[in-house]
């Protein structure tokens, strides 16, 4: 039986070949979210692509508190607890090199970055997308304009050589790790401004990147690890900010598309395709925008799920109940005591500020929801709505999807199952424009 690294590399092939296959990638730490993954895949029967970045995971704990062996550990938890066999998990590490240490000379970010790839490789992430695009503190040049493309260049070689180094000594005997080099141009996590239109990459300047690229890792004596250089990471015109979702235009990004083909092995790897249709995603894959990653669309239908089981809860036991959940309450309450995960993102006056709190797409909430406050809340709401069943006729009207999953005997009508099933809606319209499902809506 294969592993998911093979998996995954025999998914690009046949994309190459005009086969309408990807994979999507799981850019989240969300327990919850991970589990509907799992429980996707494990119905698909096929991998999951798990991600963690360079700012949730580090050698330092990152905002998560996780070091990679920890976010190894956790990730296969949640998949022993759903039965999903852990040879089918592909961990991906997003971002890796100086991003979350900019603030530094780059020699010392690079120090620190080379600690964070070897920790990544050593605890068993096989996909690693080397990214060394941003300025470091020391750094010449235009800060409005990319850094150049030599340094970018030598610096990722340089990381290369780390993580090749690290499997020699750590992993040996078991796969290659697999590279994906290159950037998207907007800031990861959504657009934070309202703008006209999001530009692709030009063919020319992804040509650009991969052929200087590939130069620096001969260079360094790296062909071996340039043969497992499966993507690279570009711009299709797809974004998303607080309330608006640029959507795919194929005919924007065609001839960025057949520029792919031009060089062996490789396929293009998309950020930020949250919110996207199915039909546009299905056509990204098509195109060969074959990776696609999703997050805080998947965290965003999480919150949706809490948000419909917590109006559920106060139909039932009504508002001045004294034993409520209150978890949005509690939500704005740990948003506004901490605003350090929202506040540079969400511009505006207070309303429009309280707004997308709760409802921007960026989903900036999502870093709030492991707080003990906030995890006790969803507790209570859990078991309020375990002890006085939900009647279905109110299913229907909060979440007619799951209404309809829990009549047809797909799910249980339990507060988890149905939050799970919420976010499975993203997860399966992910698979199917994968061509990872066969099921059909």
């Amino acid at each position: 039986m294969k592993n998911a690294r093979d998996l995954f590399l025999d998914l690009i092939a046949a994309n190459r070949k005009g086969v309408a296959k990807g994979i999507y990638s799981v850019c989240s730490a969300n327990p919850d979210v991970l589990e509907a993954c799992f429980l996707q895949a494990k119905e698909d029967e096929t991998m999951l692509l798990v991600e963690s970045t360079s700012n949730q995971v580090d050698q330092f704990g990152g905002y998560t508190g996780m070091k990679p062996a920890d976010f190894v550990r956790y990730v296969n938890g949640i998949a022993e607890k759903v039965d999903f066999p852990k040879e089918m998990i592909l961990l991906g590490g997003d971002h890796l090199g100086p991003n979350p240490w900019q603030n530094l000379p780059a020699e010392m970010a690079m120090e620190h970055a080379k600690v964070l790839i070897e920790e990544y490789v050593k605890e068993g992430y096989q996909k690693i997308h080397l990214d060394t695009s941003m300025f470091c503190a020391d750094d010449a040049g235009d800060r409005r304009k990319p850094l150049n493309d030599e340094i970018v260049a030598e610096r990722t070689a340089a990381l290369c050589r780390v993580a090749e180094d690290s499997w020699e000594k750590y992993r040996s005997g078991k796969p290659k790790p697999v590279y994906i080099i290159g950037t998207e141009v907007p800031i990861p996590g959504g657009a934070q401004e309202e703008e006209e239109e999001v530009i692709p990459t030009t063919p020319d300047d992804a040509e650009r990147t991969i052929s200087i690229t590939h130069k620096h890792f001969i260079q360094a004596g790296l062909a071996d690890a340039w043969e497992r250089v499966a993507g690279a990471v570009v711009q299709p015109g797809v974004e998303f900010g607080d309330d608006q979702v640029f959507n795919y235009r194929k005919e924007k990004a065609q001839k960025l598309s057949e520029k792919i083909l031009k060089f062996d092995n490789l396929v293009y790897e998309a950020h930020s395709t949250d919110y996207q249709t199915e039909e546009n995603l299905k056509a990204l894959v098509k195109d060969h925008f074959c990776i696609l990653k999703v997050g805080p669309w998947l965290t965003f239908a999480y919150r949706e799920a809490l948000f419909a089981l917590e109006s559920m809860e106060i139909e039932i036991l009504g508002k001045d109940y004294n034993g409520l959940s209150k978890l949005s309450e509690t939500l704005e309450r740990m948003m506004q005591k901490e605003p350090g995960y929202w506040k540079k993102y969400y511009p505006g006056n207070e309303k429009q500020q309280a707004f997308k709190r709760k409802y921007s797409f960026s989903d900036r909430s999502r870093y709030y929801w492991p707080m003990a406050e906030l995890g006790a809340a969803r507790d209570i709401l859990y078991k309020n709505l375990q002890e006085n069943r939900i009647p279905l006729s109110l299913l229907s009207q909060f979440m007619p999807v799951q209404f309809y999953e829990v009549c047809n005997g797909q799910i249980a009508l339990c507060p988890e199952q149905l939050v799970h099933s919420y976010i499975r809606i993203v997860a399966g319209i992910y698979s199917r424009a994968c061509g990872l499902s066969s099921v059909n809506v």
